[in-house]
Protein backbone atom coordinates (compact mmCIF):
# COMPACT_ATOMS: atom_id res chain seq x y z
CA UNK A 1 0.00 0.00 0.00
CA UNK A 2 1.50 3.17 -1.25
CA UNK A 3 2.54 5.96 1.93
CA UNK A 4 -0.31 8.98 1.76
CA UNK A 5 1.72 12.21 2.65
CA UNK A 6 0.13 15.41 4.31
CA UNK A 7 -0.79 17.72 1.36
CA UNK A 8 2.00 20.04 0.38
CA UNK A 9 1.72 22.45 -2.74
CA UNK A 10 3.54 25.38 -2.09
CA UNK A 11 2.92 27.22 -4.70
CA UNK A 12 -0.72 27.33 -3.39
CA UNK A 13 -1.89 30.71 -2.85
CA UNK A 14 -4.20 31.46 0.30
CA UNK A 15 -7.66 32.43 0.09
CA UNK A 16 -8.30 34.82 2.91
CA UNK A 17 -5.25 36.68 4.64
CA UNK A 18 -3.61 35.55 7.39
CA UNK A 19 -3.85 37.17 10.85
CA UNK A 20 -0.58 38.42 12.26
CA UNK A 21 -2.17 36.38 16.07
CA UNK A 22 -1.43 33.35 13.83
CA UNK A 23 2.58 33.28 13.07
CA UNK A 24 3.69 32.48 16.31
CA UNK A 25 2.58 31.16 19.72
CA UNK A 26 0.86 33.37 21.69
CA UNK A 27 3.32 33.07 24.50
CA UNK A 28 6.08 34.49 22.24
CA UNK A 29 8.78 36.39 23.29
CA UNK A 30 7.82 38.71 20.46
CA UNK A 31 4.50 39.12 21.53
CA UNK A 32 5.52 39.88 25.47
CA UNK A 33 7.85 43.00 24.14
CA UNK A 34 5.47 44.10 21.89
CA UNK A 35 3.05 44.13 24.77
CA UNK A 36 5.91 45.81 26.97
CA UNK A 37 7.11 48.71 24.73
CA UNK A 38 3.02 49.84 23.99
CA UNK A 39 2.74 50.32 28.03
CA UNK A 40 6.16 52.76 27.86
CA UNK A 41 5.96 56.29 27.50
CA UNK A 42 7.74 56.86 24.34
CA UNK A 43 7.06 60.47 24.13
CA UNK A 44 10.67 61.00 23.99
CA UNK A 45 11.11 59.40 21.03
CA UNK A 46 7.71 60.82 19.37
CA UNK A 47 9.35 64.41 19.76
CA UNK A 48 11.80 64.18 17.69
CA UNK A 49 9.51 64.08 14.66
CA UNK A 50 7.21 66.16 15.84
CA UNK A 51 6.33 69.60 14.14
CA UNK A 52 7.46 68.85 10.33
CA UNK A 53 4.63 68.40 8.17
CA UNK A 54 6.96 68.55 5.19
CA UNK A 55 9.11 65.69 5.57
CA UNK A 56 8.29 62.25 4.36
CA UNK A 57 6.33 60.14 6.59
CA UNK A 58 9.17 58.14 9.58
CA UNK A 59 8.49 54.84 10.40
CA UNK A 60 6.29 54.95 13.74
CA UNK A 61 8.61 54.93 16.54
CA UNK A 62 7.03 52.11 18.06
CA UNK A 63 7.64 49.86 15.84
CA UNK A 64 11.04 50.80 15.85
CA UNK A 65 11.76 50.27 19.43
CA UNK A 66 10.11 47.00 19.12
CA UNK A 67 12.80 45.83 16.59
CA UNK A 68 15.56 46.91 18.23
CA UNK A 69 15.05 45.49 21.64
CA UNK A 70 13.81 42.43 20.41
CA UNK A 71 16.97 42.03 18.31
CA UNK A 72 19.20 42.66 21.04
CA UNK A 73 16.91 40.14 23.16
CA UNK A 74 17.93 37.60 20.71
CA UNK A 75 21.06 38.06 19.54
CA UNK A 76 20.56 40.29 16.29
CA UNK A 77 23.40 43.49 17.03
CA UNK A 78 23.64 44.65 13.60
CA UNK A 79 21.75 47.09 11.81
CA UNK A 80 22.14 44.87 9.02
CA UNK A 81 21.22 41.88 10.08
CA UNK A 82 18.32 43.09 11.47
CA UNK A 83 16.98 45.14 7.73
CA UNK A 84 17.60 41.13 6.59
CA UNK A 85 15.41 39.33 9.63
CA UNK A 86 12.66 42.28 8.60
CA UNK A 87 12.08 40.13 5.69
CA UNK A 88 13.03 36.06 6.43
CA UNK A 89 11.94 36.20 10.13
CA UNK A 90 8.31 35.30 11.34
CA UNK A 91 8.75 36.99 14.80
CA UNK A 92 10.85 40.38 12.89
CA UNK A 93 8.32 40.42 10.20
CA UNK A 94 5.38 40.46 13.49
CA UNK A 95 6.82 43.54 14.92
CA UNK A 96 7.44 45.88 11.57
CA UNK A 97 3.97 44.95 10.44
CA UNK A 98 4.92 45.04 6.99
CA UNK A 99 7.66 47.65 7.22
CA UNK A 100 10.88 47.34 6.03
CA UNK A 101 13.16 49.56 7.33
CA UNK A 102 16.90 49.50 5.75
CA UNK A 103 19.79 48.85 7.31
CA UNK A 104 20.41 52.64 7.16
CA UNK A 105 17.64 53.96 8.77
CA UNK A 106 17.90 51.35 11.66
CA UNK A 107 21.56 52.54 12.15
CA UNK A 108 20.68 56.00 11.95
CA UNK A 109 17.02 55.63 14.54
CA UNK A 110 19.37 53.94 17.10
CA UNK A 111 22.11 56.71 17.36
CA UNK A 112 19.72 59.26 17.20
CA UNK A 113 17.70 58.19 20.15
CA UNK A 114 20.79 56.47 22.33
CA UNK A 115 19.65 58.82 25.36
CA UNK A 116 15.88 57.70 24.59
CA UNK A 117 16.92 54.17 24.94
CA UNK A 118 19.17 54.72 28.05
CA UNK A 119 15.98 55.99 29.85
CA UNK A 120 13.84 53.03 28.73
CA UNK A 121 15.86 51.20 31.25
CA UNK A 122 14.69 52.87 33.94
CA UNK A 123 11.03 52.37 32.89
CA UNK A 124 11.31 48.55 32.30
CA UNK A 125 13.39 48.44 35.85
CA UNK A 126 9.85 50.51 37.52
CA UNK A 127 7.53 48.51 35.50
CA UNK A 128 9.20 45.72 36.99
CA UNK A 129 8.74 46.99 40.15
CA UNK A 130 5.54 47.52 39.71
CA UNK A 131 4.33 44.01 38.50
CA UNK A 132 6.11 42.87 42.31
CA UNK A 133 9.24 41.11 39.97
CA UNK A 134 11.67 42.90 41.98
CA UNK A 135 12.45 42.18 45.88
CA UNK A 136 15.70 44.08 46.08
CA UNK A 137 16.27 41.54 49.21
CA UNK A 138 19.92 40.89 48.12
CA UNK A 139 20.89 42.59 45.61
CA UNK A 140 24.47 41.41 43.50
CA UNK A 141 27.06 44.05 42.02
CA UNK A 142 29.76 42.92 39.72
CA UNK A 143 31.19 43.93 36.66
CA UNK A 144 32.51 42.45 33.32
CA UNK A 145 34.84 43.44 30.52
CA UNK A 146 33.30 43.70 27.02
CA UNK A 147 35.55 44.27 23.70
CA UNK A 148 34.76 47.44 22.38
CA UNK A 149 34.25 48.07 18.53
CA UNK A 150 37.86 48.93 18.13
CA UNK A 151 41.15 46.29 17.63
CA UNK A 152 44.12 46.26 20.05
CA UNK A 153 46.65 46.82 17.18
CA UNK A 154 45.05 50.31 16.73
CA UNK A 155 46.02 51.43 20.24
CA UNK A 156 49.89 52.85 20.64
CA UNK A 157 52.08 53.90 23.86
CA UNK A 158 53.09 57.08 24.84
CA UNK A 159 56.82 55.99 24.43
CA UNK A 160 56.31 54.53 21.53
CA UNK A 161 53.99 57.63 19.91
CA UNK A 162 57.19 59.78 20.68
CA UNK A 163 59.40 57.85 18.64
CA UNK A 164 56.38 57.62 15.60
CA UNK A 165 56.77 61.56 15.67
CA UNK A 166 59.97 62.34 15.66
CA UNK A 167 60.31 59.89 12.83
CA UNK A 168 57.60 61.00 11.19
CA UNK A 169 58.68 65.11 11.34
CA UNK A 170 62.08 63.52 10.09
CA UNK A 171 60.63 62.08 7.20
CA UNK A 172 58.47 65.08 6.37
CA UNK A 173 61.14 67.25 6.16
CA UNK A 174 63.10 64.82 4.14
CA UNK A 175 60.69 64.76 1.65
CA UNK A 176 59.66 68.55 1.51
CA UNK A 177 63.52 69.27 1.04
CA UNK A 178 63.04 66.36 -1.95
CA UNK A 179 59.71 68.22 -3.39
CA UNK A 180 61.35 71.33 -3.67
CA UNK A 181 64.37 70.06 -5.34
CA UNK A 182 61.91 68.55 -7.93
CA UNK A 183 59.91 71.31 -8.52
CA UNK A 184 63.23 73.64 -9.20
CA UNK A 185 64.07 71.04 -11.24
CA UNK A 186 60.82 70.70 -13.03
CA UNK A 187 60.62 74.68 -13.38
CA UNK A 188 64.47 75.17 -14.51
CA UNK A 189 63.22 72.43 -17.56
CA UNK A 190 59.42 73.26 -18.34
CA UNK A 191 58.90 76.80 -16.80
CA UNK A 192 57.32 78.13 -13.93
CA UNK A 193 53.61 77.63 -15.31
CA UNK A 194 54.08 73.63 -15.09
CA UNK A 195 53.88 73.10 -11.50
CA UNK A 196 50.80 70.52 -10.19
CA UNK A 197 50.03 72.28 -6.69
CA UNK A 198 49.55 69.23 -5.19
CA UNK A 199 51.74 67.74 -2.55
CA UNK A 200 53.63 64.21 -2.90
CA UNK A 201 50.98 61.12 -2.13
CA UNK A 202 53.90 60.16 0.57
CA UNK A 203 54.06 63.66 1.87
CA UNK A 204 50.44 63.80 2.62
CA UNK A 205 50.28 60.39 4.19
CA UNK A 206 52.68 60.73 6.32
CA UNK A 207 51.86 64.19 7.54
CA UNK A 208 48.22 62.93 8.27
CA UNK A 209 49.76 60.28 10.26
CA UNK A 210 51.70 62.51 11.91
CA UNK A 211 48.17 64.41 12.74
CA UNK A 212 46.68 61.30 14.04
CA UNK A 213 49.88 60.44 16.52
CA UNK A 214 49.67 64.66 17.48
CA UNK A 215 45.82 64.19 18.76
CA UNK A 216 46.15 61.08 20.76
CA UNK A 217 49.37 62.32 22.67
CA UNK A 218 46.92 65.25 23.44
CA UNK A 219 44.25 62.74 25.44
CA UNK A 220 47.30 61.11 26.97
CA UNK A 221 48.71 63.97 28.72
CA UNK A 222 45.40 65.64 29.42
CA UNK A 223 44.32 62.18 31.00
CA UNK A 224 47.64 62.41 33.10
CA UNK A 225 47.13 66.07 33.93
CA UNK A 226 43.42 65.09 35.09
CA UNK A 227 44.80 62.01 36.93
CA UNK A 228 47.84 64.61 38.70
CA UNK A 229 45.08 66.72 39.56
CA UNK A 230 42.32 64.37 41.02
CA UNK A 231 45.42 62.26 43.25
CA UNK A 232 46.24 66.16 44.27
CA UNK A 233 50.00 66.27 43.49
CA UNK A 234 50.98 70.03 42.22
CA UNK A 235 54.14 72.06 41.42
CA UNK A 236 56.17 73.42 44.30
CA UNK A 237 58.04 76.78 43.59
CA UNK A 238 60.91 75.33 42.30
CA UNK A 239 59.24 73.26 39.92
CA UNK A 240 59.39 69.74 41.24
CA UNK A 241 55.98 68.05 41.08
CA UNK A 242 55.28 66.34 44.57
CA UNK A 243 52.63 64.47 46.01
CA UNK A 244 49.54 65.35 48.06
CA UNK A 245 52.28 64.29 51.34
CA UNK A 246 54.58 66.63 49.82
CA UNK A 247 57.15 63.80 48.51
CA UNK A 248 58.69 64.34 45.75
CA UNK A 249 57.46 62.49 42.57
CA UNK A 250 59.73 61.66 39.76
CA UNK A 251 57.56 62.04 37.09
CA UNK A 252 56.95 65.43 35.97
CA UNK A 253 53.22 67.09 36.67
CA UNK A 254 51.02 65.98 33.76
CA UNK A 255 53.76 63.62 31.93
CA UNK A 256 52.04 60.68 31.26
CA UNK A 257 54.21 57.07 31.37
CA UNK A 258 55.40 55.69 28.47
CA UNK A 259 53.36 52.59 28.39
CA UNK A 260 50.06 54.83 28.62
CA UNK A 261 47.96 54.35 25.70
CA UNK A 262 45.28 55.42 23.10
CA UNK A 263 43.11 53.71 20.78
CA UNK A 264 43.30 55.15 17.27
CA UNK A 265 39.93 54.01 16.15
CA UNK A 266 37.91 54.54 19.50
CA UNK A 267 39.72 56.73 22.49
CA UNK A 268 37.59 55.70 24.76
CA UNK A 269 38.64 52.23 25.29
CA UNK A 270 41.40 50.87 27.14
CA UNK A 271 42.88 47.82 27.75
CA UNK A 272 41.82 45.66 29.97
CA UNK A 273 42.19 41.94 30.68
CA UNK A 274 39.29 39.99 29.08
CA UNK A 275 38.90 36.14 29.23
CA UNK A 276 42.55 35.72 30.07
CA UNK A 277 44.05 38.17 27.27
CA UNK A 278 44.47 42.03 27.12
CA UNK A 279 41.64 43.26 24.87
CA UNK A 280 40.22 46.79 23.88
CA UNK A 281 37.26 47.35 26.66
CA UNK A 282 34.87 48.85 28.42
CA UNK A 283 33.78 47.96 31.77
CA UNK A 284 29.76 47.13 32.11
CA UNK A 285 28.51 47.44 35.50
CA UNK A 286 25.41 46.03 36.66
CA UNK A 287 23.26 45.05 39.76
CA UNK A 288 21.42 41.92 40.01
CA UNK A 289 18.46 41.51 42.12
CA UNK A 290 18.37 37.97 43.61
CA UNK A 291 14.64 36.49 43.44
CA UNK A 292 14.12 37.97 39.55
CA UNK A 293 17.64 38.06 38.48
CA UNK A 294 16.49 41.68 36.53
CA UNK A 295 19.35 44.20 36.37
CA UNK A 296 17.89 47.15 38.85
CA UNK A 297 21.39 49.57 37.89
CA UNK A 298 23.61 49.61 35.12
CA UNK A 299 26.56 50.95 34.18
CA UNK A 300 29.44 51.53 32.11
CA UNK A 301 33.24 52.79 32.37
CA UNK A 302 36.62 52.84 30.91
CA UNK A 303 38.15 51.96 34.11
CA UNK A 304 39.75 48.23 34.79
CA UNK A 305 39.05 48.81 38.67
CA UNK A 306 35.79 48.52 39.83
CA UNK A 307 35.68 50.25 43.39
CA UNK A 308 34.72 53.56 42.06
CA UNK A 309 31.52 52.43 41.15
CA UNK A 310 30.10 50.83 44.11
CA UNK A 311 28.27 53.79 45.97
CA UNK A 312 26.74 55.11 42.02
CA UNK A 313 25.44 51.56 41.63
CA UNK A 314 23.77 51.25 44.87
CA UNK A 315 22.69 55.18 44.72
CA UNK A 316 21.45 54.48 40.48
CA UNK A 317 19.36 51.43 42.22
CA UNK A 318 17.72 53.89 45.05
CA UNK A 319 16.78 56.21 42.46
CA UNK A 320 15.11 53.50 39.84
CA UNK A 321 13.52 51.65 41.81
CA UNK A 322 12.51 54.33 44.93
CA UNK A 323 13.90 51.73 47.13
CA UNK A 324 16.82 50.32 48.53
CA UNK A 325 18.64 47.30 48.81
CA UNK A 326 18.68 45.26 52.05
CA UNK A 327 21.72 43.88 51.37
CA UNK A 328 24.31 44.42 48.90
CA UNK A 329 26.85 41.76 47.57
CA UNK A 330 30.24 42.61 45.72
CA UNK A 331 33.39 41.10 45.49
CA UNK A 332 36.97 42.09 46.55
CA UNK A 333 37.24 44.82 43.76
CA UNK A 334 34.45 46.91 45.50
CA UNK A 335 36.00 47.29 48.57
CA UNK A 336 37.32 49.84 49.86
CA UNK A 337 36.75 52.31 53.21
CA UNK A 338 35.52 55.21 51.44
CA UNK A 339 32.45 52.93 49.81
CA UNK A 340 32.27 51.07 53.39
CA UNK A 341 31.43 54.57 54.60
CA UNK A 342 29.22 55.57 52.54
CA UNK A 343 27.36 52.45 52.32
CA UNK A 344 27.23 53.12 56.25
CA UNK A 345 25.99 56.54 55.64
CA UNK A 346 22.87 55.44 53.43
CA UNK A 347 21.89 52.58 56.21
CA UNK A 348 22.39 49.92 53.70
CA UNK A 349 24.16 46.60 55.32
CA UNK A 350 26.98 44.64 52.79
CA UNK A 351 28.76 41.62 52.42
CA UNK A 352 31.71 42.61 50.70
CA UNK A 353 35.18 40.46 50.64
CA UNK A 354 38.18 41.96 51.06
CA UNK A 355 40.43 39.27 49.73
CA UNK A 356 42.34 36.64 51.88
CA UNK A 357 45.44 35.56 54.04
CA UNK A 358 47.93 38.08 53.57
CA UNK A 359 45.05 40.94 52.18
CA UNK A 360 43.16 40.78 55.59
CA UNK A 361 46.14 40.45 57.67
CA UNK A 362 47.19 43.93 56.56
CA UNK A 363 44.06 45.79 57.47
CA UNK A 364 45.42 49.19 59.43
CA UNK A 365 43.10 49.71 62.78
CA UNK A 366 42.79 53.24 60.96
CA UNK A 367 40.13 51.81 58.38
CA UNK A 368 37.08 51.25 61.01
CA UNK A 369 34.44 50.85 58.50
CA UNK A 370 36.92 48.18 56.75
CA UNK A 371 37.13 46.36 59.93
CA UNK A 372 33.24 46.25 60.59
CA UNK A 373 33.11 44.73 57.05
CA UNK A 374 36.22 42.23 58.50
CA UNK A 375 33.90 40.87 61.15
CA UNK A 376 30.46 40.89 59.22
CA UNK A 377 32.21 38.68 57.00
CA UNK A 378 33.25 36.38 59.55
CA UNK A 379 29.98 35.84 61.23
CA UNK A 380 28.00 32.91 60.82
CA UNK A 381 25.15 35.42 59.05
CA UNK A 382 27.48 37.21 57.18
CA UNK A 383 28.97 33.75 55.57
CA UNK A 384 25.63 33.02 54.22
CA UNK A 385 24.98 35.95 52.39
CA UNK A 386 28.16 36.38 51.11
CA UNK A 387 27.78 32.39 49.19
CA UNK A 388 24.76 33.85 47.42
CA UNK A 389 27.06 36.55 45.71
CA UNK A 390 28.47 34.64 43.11
CA UNK A 391 25.51 32.71 41.91
CA UNK A 392 23.06 36.39 41.47
CA UNK A 393 24.82 38.74 38.71
CA UNK A 394 27.32 35.95 37.02
CA UNK A 395 23.93 34.06 35.27
CA UNK A 396 23.24 37.49 33.80
CA UNK A 397 26.85 37.64 32.74
CA UNK A 398 26.27 34.21 31.17
CA UNK A 399 23.20 35.07 29.09
CA UNK A 400 24.14 38.06 27.97
CA UNK A 401 27.34 37.19 26.62
CA UNK A 402 27.31 32.91 25.61
CA UNK A 403 23.07 32.59 25.13
CA UNK A 404 22.70 36.18 23.06
CA UNK A 405 26.25 36.34 22.14
CA UNK A 406 27.04 40.02 22.89
CA UNK A 407 30.52 40.39 23.41
CA UNK A 408 31.66 43.19 21.65
CA UNK A 409 30.05 46.42 21.67
CA UNK A 410 28.74 48.00 17.72
CA UNK A 411 28.82 51.41 18.68
CA UNK A 412 32.22 53.83 19.71
CA UNK A 413 32.62 56.69 22.49
CA UNK A 414 32.17 55.99 25.77
CA UNK A 415 28.34 57.89 25.82
CA UNK A 416 27.38 55.81 23.16
CA UNK A 417 28.64 52.47 24.36
CA UNK A 418 26.88 53.25 28.14
CA UNK A 419 23.73 54.22 25.92
CA UNK A 420 23.99 50.95 24.07
CA UNK A 421 24.79 48.37 27.43
CA UNK A 422 21.44 49.84 28.71
CA UNK A 423 19.58 48.76 25.87
CA UNK A 424 21.11 45.71 26.05
CA UNK A 425 19.79 45.23 29.92
CA UNK A 426 16.41 46.57 29.11
CA UNK A 427 16.18 43.52 26.03
CA UNK A 428 17.53 40.91 29.22
CA UNK A 429 14.87 42.41 31.66
CA UNK A 430 11.91 42.31 29.23
CA UNK A 431 13.48 38.71 28.08
CA UNK A 432 13.94 37.31 31.72
CA UNK A 433 10.49 39.25 32.63
CA UNK A 434 8.52 36.99 29.69
CA UNK A 435 10.21 34.12 31.57
CA UNK A 436 9.07 34.90 35.28
CA UNK A 437 5.03 35.41 33.85
CA UNK A 438 5.59 32.15 31.72
CA UNK A 439 6.39 30.19 34.45
CA UNK A 440 4.06 32.21 37.10
CA UNK A 441 1.04 31.79 34.75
Amino acid sequence: MPTTYRPYMPDQGLLLPMSLSEWLPEDHLAYFISDAVDALDLEAFHARYEGDGRRRQPFDPRMMVKVMIYGYATGVFSSRKMARKLHEDVAFRLLCANNYPAHRTIREFRQLHLKEFSALFVQVVKLAKEAGLVSLGRVGVDGTKIKANASKHKAMSYGRMQDEEARLKREIAGLLKQAESQDQADEDRCGPEDKNGGLPAELTRRADRLKVIEEAKARIEERARQSDKADGRFVDEDGVTRAMSGWRVKRAYGEPEPKAQDNFTDPDSRIMVSGGAFEQCYNAQAAVDEDSRLIVAADLGNVAADNASLLPMVDQIQCNTESQPKMVLADTGYASEAGFLGLESRGIEACIALGGGEKQRAIKSDLPATLRMLRRLHSPEGRVHYRRRKVIPEPVFGWIKQAVGFRSFSLRSIAKVSAEWRLMCTAMNLRRMHRLTWMSA
